[in-house]
């Protein structure tokens, strides 16, 4: 790994020790830093912008900060370390100018899970309910789908808006669906992709730094979190994900973000598809009033929670009319289509079709008790709908499909699932990923609700 200026020799000193940089005050010896966070000391003072600050413009290398970042997994971080970080992070780069909309802004951020297509569904069904929805989203990586991949399916449509289209866009449409610029968080872009090679993703901390820093240079008054629980989630169980929860509130209430988080199901896929132009075109049947039942709830909970944050809900001021009904009627698919045109794309014209398919039959007669969401996700990546690194194309037509969901009944020699690659080569790996994913019982398991907890 290059360390840039800051290496040995470099401007900052041996092993880049450290120098005043561009955030002022004092300079600190990098390698102090690490020490005492190794030790469990709190950084002192303004030390955390000054690493925020020296790593982003290269003075500090990349082994030293993933060296800190290491100490951070092991030893954590107090709440005002983490406050300091994430202010760190925002001050790196530019903040989105929203004031002047007519309409209240609110966002959603979702932790990933598998065939979650809500925000396609959510950006217009709250901007058809009257706020404007400024959903800056990213990409996929291994076995969770990214929303900027999904809307790449719909031909012409783009991601990458600079600050006045998207400021336009939301006064026009209500809502949009882009890529963060370059100049949002540049901090992030450096340790995300540092922390991702070097094993240090599984903090509460750097996770929610990561999103917070991010969603809250976005400009948006309010924000609400989906934060995924289960085999399909980064967050696997119910006291994780309550302390990223409570963690990332707590970060958006003291920026001045209504901030409140949704505990989400995550052990079975949502919806009935994992894959890009498959989940787009799950989304589009939902707007149109159809959908299966578990995307339509998950979608109008996180609805009803982002008006009620902003003055919309049913007890506020200016009520909205019920999301739920806005979704039933149809009302939100022509908010779609100006969403999609406002940004390239022919709402339109036909999906790309898979150049294979398979399908893979119900091993028994009875009631489907379990289907395993990472297992489903990692079939979906395989097949070419998901990417290993960053930079690795992904495929628009490729993904599965699921003929029943959990507790629904499945006759033996039926289609159970249906899958799609450009590439035939790819189905052995993802039928191995299915294999022992489902589990048929003779009787339906009881109901399990998909919204856990709340966190305010």
């Amino acid at each position: 790994m290059s360390g840039g200026p800051g290496g040995p020799g470099g401007p900052g000193g041996p092993a880049g020790r450290g120098g005043p940089g561009r955030a002022g005050g004092a300079a600190y010896d990098v390698v102090d830093l690490i020490r005492a966070k190794r030790d469990g000391a709190a950084l002192p003072g303004d030390s955390v912008a000054w690493l925020i600050d020296s790593y982003t413009h290269g003075r500090v290398a990349d082994e030293q900060m993933a060296a800190y970042l290491m100490a951070v997994v092991w030893r954590g971080m107090t709440d005002e370390e983490l406050d300091r970080w994430t202010a760190a992070m925002i001050a790196s780069g530019d903040r989105l100018d929203l004031t002047g909309l007519t309409r209240p802004t609110v966002d959603k951020h979702s932790t990933g899970g598998v065939g979650d297509k809500v925000s396609l569904i959510l950006t217009p069904l709250v901007a058809a309910c009257g706020a404007a929805v400024p959903q800056l989203s990213g990409r996929g990586l291994g076995h969770t789908g990214g929303t900027l991949d999904k809307m790449e399916a719909i031909p012409g449509w783009r991601a990458d808006l600079d600050a006045a289209r998207i400021r336009a866009v939301l006064a026009d449409v209500g809502g949009v669906i882009c890529a963060a610029g370059p100049g949002l968080v540049p901090a992030d872009r450096r340790l995300y992709a540092l922390r991702d090679v070097t094993g240090t993703v599984e903090s509460i901390p750097l996770i929610a730094s990561s999103i917070m820093s991010k969603k809250i240079a976005e400009g948006t008054s309010a924000l609400v979190l989906d934060v995924k629980v289960g085999t399909g989630a980064f967050m696997t169980s119910l006291d994780d994900a309550h302390e990223l929860a409570r963690a990332m509130v707590r970060l958006g209430t003291r920026a001045g973000v209504r901030t409140e988080a949704l505990l989400t199901a995550m052990d079975a896929p949502l919806g009935r598809t994992a894959g890009n132009g498959p989940e787009v075109a799950e989304a589009v049947a939902t707007l149109r009033g159809g959908g299966p039942a578990d995307l339509v709830e998950i979608t109008v909970a996180l609805a009803r929670a982002m008006l009620d944050l902003v003055g919309l809900g049913a007890a506020g001021p200016d009520p909205a009319p019920d999301p739920a009904q806005v979704l039933a009627s149809g009302a939100a698919y022509p908010v779609w289509r100006a969403m999609v045109t406002a940004q390239g794309g022919d709402p339109d014209a036909a999906l790309p079709a898979p150049a294979f398919t398979r399908i893979v039959p119900a091993p028994a007669s009875g009631h489907l008790t379990r289907l395993d969401a990472r297992a489903v996700g990692v079939a979906a990546w395989r097949l070419g709908a998901g990417r290993a690194r960053k930079e690795d194309p992904v495929s628009a037509s490729a993904g599965l499909r699921w003929f029943a969901a959990v507790g629904e009944e499945v006759r033996a020699g039926a289609p159970l699932f249906e899958l799609h690659s450009d590439d035939e080569a790819t189905f052995p790996r993802a039928l191995a990923a299915l294999d022992g994913a489902v589990t048929i019982g003779t009787t339906p398991p009881a109901a399990a609700p998909l919204v856990l907890a709340h966190v305010r």
